[in-house]
């Protein structure tokens, strides 16, 4: 039976999943770049992609063009200053700041008249992305600037949007504006479009960051250099073939518009021959030489006609409130309104009745003299204050409107890198699909080819051991024939019983079965893929509730250990839409034993102090929700220290013990004997620490040694059953546990001396050194258990404690002891 192809599956999966199609393949330069084409790039605004221009230096040492600075600083939305109407345009269009200023947009009107002061809305609909296609003109009318993250420059720096001028302004006056805006407002801030750093702008604005002038005297340098040299070769620049082997080049004849390539005739004819896929091939001349550059005179001279020309473009463009208030301040009085009914009066009172002004002839004349009136001063302030009043209730509500407008923004945006990033994962999780079932047809392959040749070997080694057969009896049948030929009756029974048996040899040769192949021709492979064809097809999304949560992703670059603690963390994937109500962190014995729980809760960061010394742990954590628990994540594999760093601890020692030194000095404040422990526990290894005496009066007895973490700690070490000490002074030292003495040594301690403490856990002994010499035999065997460096004195002592040891090798031998 024929399998099912395996390729359905695949291109189905593949149909599913298509990749992104490769365009066209375009060659490099073939130009290299010159020594000071490469320090151009070291001069150019990385904003506007130009020579530096006016640099300032940004706090990250970073620089920028100043007029590139103004595009790019950002203001907050919480801020309430209005927004300044229009910056630099070119950043949409992709011209440099200074050329945006001089150049209207493509899509603006330029005659003068009408266009000068509605001409900003053809700009917002020819505009980027649909986020900025939302109004404009209602949040400028709300008194509220709009903050919109989604516009970027190509560097990807956010940039303020492109606001409407308002009627009758110049691009000069809104340029002032917006530096002016900058200036004063208190919430903007700048971003660096090189490292992505931002700094916020004081009340100077700009103005508030230094100019890097050496890097202008450097760019001018650079320019009136380039210049020079353009100058001097442009004369006698000619374009040279591309392809030429010869030195130097020969002139190019032409250029191919296609390839990009300058030939000369020779290496048109070789390289780039008009047949085939040149044909269709575009041939043109090539390009002329640049010109030079106008001097600076030159350049100067033609300045001020383009200064006489600048204002003619917009010099038509007024205010219409300008005019206005030219005719109203040229040198006519202010007239205040008059009473219609009397045209000599003035305004004074207020009718409340009517809700309209009066004079004072209408109230002794007319019909408002039986009605409540009221001083017009006071009601105008009376009135101003309502309307205040209601204006910061639309505010309020306009405030609103301009979050909620960001808040729809920012969706917006959220959305498109959401959906970019879904977009991802779903190809790279299709992609795992592919790749895994590539990965199991090249298994299946394997196994298809290993059963083929495993057929052929049986089938070829039959055939060989069937054809030696049938060689040997027909051999033996030749040679029979041969010898039944012959007419001698007695060499014939000489040999004929020989030749019978060989005869019935060679047939039982052939028994049943024999002359059948013991292989078949069919493959019994069969591979089912209708279920995974019917899985793939069945491919879809799934709601991601009540499900366990996954694997949790282990924060390597935060796991460390320190001492004889660990510290772990983690965090949960991306993309994830599984509650997690908690974490379980396992470890285990650090001897490679069984991992058990050592953390449950919904913190991501965890410390486990209290572990061996030396060891090595491995550690893993999974997540749990109300579904279930989810899968573990990698183990991490941690190695605490080889030697043991430990102080005095304050919190177990006894409230007359004096430390200092970082708690690495001890001393009493009492003349009985009190016990304060290590901050360190031992349960395993090899420990060495040493306390040094730096003051012994009145020859005390202190002691050293472990003890238990529920040692007394009101009396001499060593008193109890949960202390092993020595307690030594200034003559001699014995050994004491629960109160008995043994192995009394000749051999004290003074001002200056070094006592060591060397536990072997792997040993389970416990031994003292004096000065680099064993003090007495082995102090203690069998010991076993969890135990804590302890230490015993009065006030009369006061020792200081070293740990970080190496186990020493170069100890004395023990002394005799004595009792």
């Amino acid at each position: 039976m024929r399998p099912p192809p395996l390729s359905l599956a695949l291109s189905t999966l593949v149909r599913l999943c298509p990749s992104p199609g490769l365009g066209p393949f375009h060659p490099p330069p073939r130009a290299a770049l010159s020594a000071g084409a490469a320090m151009e790039e070291e001069l150019k605004c990385p904003v506007c992609g130009s020579l530096f221009r006016e640099p300032i230096i940004l706090p990250c040492s970073h620089n920028v063009c100043l007029p590139c600075a103004r595009t790019i600083a950002v203001q907050t939305p919480d801020g309430e200053q209005h927004l300044p109407p229009p910056l630099l345009h070119s950043r949409g269009s992709g011209l440099p700041a200074g050329a945006a200023a001089a150049a209207p947009p493509p899509d603006h009107e330029t005659p003068a008249g009408p266009a000068c002061g509605g001409g900003g809305g053809g700009g917002s609909a020819a505009g980027g992305d649909h986020a900025d296609k939302l109004s404009l003109y209602s949040e400028t009318d709300s008194g509220y600037g709009s903050y919109t993250p989604s516009l970027k420059s190509p560097n990807g720096v956010r940039v303020l949007p492109m606001v409407p001028a308002p009627p009758g302004s110049s691009a000069a006056a809104a340029r002032g504006a917006a530096c002016s805006s900058l200036s004063s407002a208190s919430s903007s801030s700048i971003t660096c479009p090189q490292c992505h750093r931002s700094a916020s702008l004081d009340h100077r604005g700009l103005r508030g960051f230094r100019r890097n002038r050496l890097l202008e005297a450097i760019v001018q340098r650079y320019q009136q250099g380039r210049g020079a040299v353009q100058g001097a070769s442009a004369a006698a620049a000619v374009a040279v073939c591309q392809l030429c082997d010869r030195t130097p080049p020969e002139p190019a004849v032409t250029l191919c518009e296609q390839c990009d390539v300058l030939y000369c005739a020779a290496c048109q004819l070789k390289c780039h021959p008009s047949r085939g896929p040149f044909a269709k091939h575009r041939l043109v001349p090539p390009p002329p030489p640049p010109q030079p550059p106008r001097a600076p005179a030159e350049a100067a001279s033609a300045s001020p006609g383009a200064a006489q020309g600048a204002p003619s473009a917009g010099g038509s463009c007024k205010s219409p409130g300008a005019s206005g208030a030219g005719a109203a301040g040229g040198g006519v009085a202010r007239r205040y309104p008059t009473c219609p009914d009397h045209e000599m009066e003035n305004y004074s009172m207020y009718c409340v009745s009517c809700r309209a002004p009066v004079c004072y002839l209408c109230l002794e004349e007319g019909r408002h003299g039986q009605h409540e009136v009221k001083p017009l001063g006071a009601m105008w302030k009376q009135h101003k204050a309502q309307l205040s009043q209601a204006l910061n209730g639309v505010s309020d509500k306009a405030k609103e409107a301009k979050e909620f407008l960001v808040q729809l923004k920012n969706i917006l945006q959220q959305i498109q890198e959401n959906g970019l990033d879904y977009e991802a994962c779903l190809v790279a999780q299709c992609d795992a699909l592919v790749d895994a079932l590539t990965r199991q047809k090249a298994k299946l392959l394997t196994k298809v080819t290993k059963e083929r040749e495993h057929k052929l070997k049986m089938v070829w080694d039959q055939i060989n051991h069937c054809t030696l057969k049938l060689r040997q009896s027909t051999g033996l049948m030749e040679y029979c024939l041969e010898v039944i030929k012959e007419n001698d009756p007695s060499g014939f029974l000489q040999i004929s019983d020989a030749l019978i048996k060989r005869v019935q040899v060679s047939q039982e040769q052939w028994v049943k079965g024999a002359l059948e192949p013991k292989v078949s021709a069919e493959f019994e492979l069969t591979l089912d893929s209708e279920p995974l064809l019917q899985a793939i097809h069945q491919l879809d999304f799934v709601q991601m509730k009540c499900r366990v949560p996954p694997v949790p992703l282990l924060q390597l670059e935060k796991c460390c250990t320190r001492n004889n603690s660990v510290t772990l963390a983690w965090r949960t994937p991306p993309f994830t839409h599984s509650t997690v109500d908690g974490y379980i962190l396992e470890l285990d014995d650090g001897d490679g034993g069984q991992f058990r729980e050592v953390y449950v809760g919904k913190e991501t960061l965890c410390t486990i102090d209290g572990l061996h010394f030396n060891s090595t742990y491995n550690a893993r954590v999974k997540a749990f929700n109300s579904s279930g628990v989810g899968p573990y994540s990698k183990t991490v594999v941690l190695q605490t220290s080889d030697v043991a760093w430990f102080t005095f601890d304050p919190n177990s020692g006894h409230r007359d013990i004096i430390l200092s030194n970082d708690n690495q000095t001890a001393t009493c404040s009492s003349y009985d004997d009190r016990v304060v422990l290590g901050t360190a526990a031992f349960s395993k290894g090899v420990h060495y620490w040493e306390l040094h005496v730096d003051r012994y009066d009145n020859h005390p007895d202190p002691a050293f040694g472990v003890a238990r973490a529920s040692v007394v700690k009101d009396t001499m070490l060593g008193k109890d059953d949960k202390a092993w000490a020595m307690y030594v002074d200034s003559k001699r030292s014995w050994f004491m546990h629960c109160s008995s003495h043994t192995n009394r040594t000749e051999g004290g301690v003074c001002k200056g001396a070094t006592v060591g403490v060397l536990l072997d856990l792997n040993e389970h002994t416990l031994t003292f050194f004096i000065n680099g010499q064993q003090q007495g035999p082995t102090a203690f065997s069998h010991v076993d258990g969890v135990f804590m460096p302890a230490l015993s004195l009065n006030r009369n002592v006061q020792v200081t404690l070293h740990t970080g040891l190496e186990v020493p090798t170069n100890l004395g031998r023990p002394k005799l002891s004595g009792n």
